[in-house]
């Protein structure tokens, strides 16, 4: 595997980030624009309502199946962080860190964890300022 830093750690899988979400939009701009056209008005709701109701569908599926993957995966990340926490330094993640930056900090390697985690508090480091000071950068292949 190749080696993670700040300017490659982020993950798309074209066929779900891009190829998905065009082919839904599509969907969803053909589909209003054949509720505009129908003239059959006894299965207009057949012909150009049910084609939006599906674009609709899809659209929302996407974005909900992304957000729960996500949520969920934060969710684990804040308690490898915590347990990970209490393994370098003897005591739980410091509660002042919000999530966005917990999410960062699972990239510093173990040496720089602590200093890191206490600079992010103190300066109130934004999540892509923390990952730009990492000096040492633990990987995370598994990411969703």
């Amino acid at each position: 595997m190749t080696n993670q830093n700040f300017k490659n750690h982020a993950r798309y899988v074209f066929g779900f980030h891009f190829l998905a979400f065009v082919l839904i939009l599509i969907s969803l701009v053909l589909a209003i624009i054949n509720l505009v056209h129908v003239r059959d008005e006894t299965s207009w709701v057949y012909t150009g309502l049910l084609p939006l109701l599906f674009a609709i569908v899809a659209g929302l599926l996407f974005f909900y199946i992304r957000r729960f993957a996500t949520g969920n995966q934060d969710r684990i990340i804040r308690l490898e962080e915590n347990f990970r926490s209490f393994r370098l330094a003897g005591r739980l993640t410091d509660q002042r860190l919000t999530k966005e930056q917990i999410i960062a900090l699972r990239f510093a390697d173990d040496d720089e964890y602590a200093s890191l985690s206490a600079r992010a508090v103190d300066e109130k480091l934004a999540p892509k300022d923390i990952k730009k000071a990492i000096r040492q950068w633990r990987a995370d292949h598994h990411r969703v």
